[in-house]
């Protein structure tokens, strides 16, 4: 099996200070780096780095090869990445302060403009079994979702950044549910009745992560591991990432759920998005080093 992931690819230029402006404030960063991010991608490093076989779909402008060297770099495959000449590729500036808080305004560039044909084209490889992860960051949710669906494959959507509209549109094709709890709560105070979906994933960032299993009512809890943060950007994109890549090998939601809290406790320690994600046997040493 395999995750298929339609996900956005951004660079991200990061700008480190003491704490976050306030609205019309003004203030110096006390440094400055680039590295590649986006939620798409960084879900596509996670689920390969944690050893499943891992395609990307998605966008980006003609420039910056660095990008694709780096995502082939960490495991993942850009066969289906198009590469378009009248859009840039997209970006992110992240504002991040002394205590590993962050703001993010982003531009889509690329990662808006994939045509129906061509991921049609692209997702024609997917099979029973797949997994698909779809993030709020590309065009055509739904219609990847309604792909998968009908070659037997699960769907994982994680509804960030949140938009009812978006959510609604790919819900009846989703399998598993993602967000963290200030999008739950928005979710919930939007949508009264049960969910359509078999499974509903929530992290709590130090309170851990939470599973429900809405068909049987079964939930399970993951507790955080403590670590000192660093930087929480992409952490979330961790945990899904490596999620998805334990139940593609057959983990149980349990094992699935420790797995990825141990590779996003990590991932917070070590500054970067998409570069910082850890490899398996760094996650596997960390958990181990839990139990001693």
């Amino acid at each position: 099996m395999a995750i298929w992931n339609l996900g956005s690819i951004n660079i991200d230029h990061v700008y480190r200070m003491d704490k976050l402006p306030r609205p019309g404030e003004t203030l110096a960063a006390d440094s400055y780096s680039i590295g590649l991010g986006g939620k798409g991608a960084n879900q596509s490093i996670a689920a390969a780095q944690a050893g499943a076989p891992t395609h990307h779909l998605g966008a980006m402008g003609q420039g910056d090869d660095w990008v694709i060297d780096r995502l082939q770099a960490r495991g993942v495959d850009t066969t289906y990445i198009l590469r378009l000449a009248d859009q840039v590729t997209g970006h992110a500036l992240i504002l991040l302060d002394g205590s590993a808080e962050n703001s993010i305004i982003i531009h889509p560039g690329a990662n808006r403009a994939l045509a129906l044909s061509a991921l049609e084209n692209a997702m024609g490889a997917i099979r029973p079994g797949d997994i698909l992860l779809l993030q709020n960051e590309t065009s055509l949710q739904a219609e990847a979702a309604r792909i998968a669906r009908l070659a037997g494959a699960r769907v994982i959507y994680s509804a960030a950044p949140f938009d009812l509209d978006a959510l609604q549109a790919v819900m009846p094709e989703v399998s598993i549910l993602a967000m963290n709890e200030g999008e739950a709560q928005q979710l919930f105070a939007a949508i009264r009745e049960p969910l359509p979906v078999e499974g509903l994933l929530i992290t709590r960032g130090a309170e851990g992560a939470e599973y429900r299993d809405l068909k049987t009512g079964q939930s399970w809890h993951q507790p955080a591991f403590p670590v000192t943060p660093v930087d929480t950007t992409g952490a979330g994109d961790t945990f899904a990432g490596y999620f998805a890549a334990a139940l593609d090998r057959g983990d149980g939601i349990p094992e699935a759920l420790r797995l990825a809290s141990g590779a996003a406790a990590l991932k917070v320690t070590r500054q970067g998005a998409g570069d910082a994600i850890p490899a398996l046997s760094e996650v596997t040493d960390f958990l181990a080093s839990t139990e001693a």
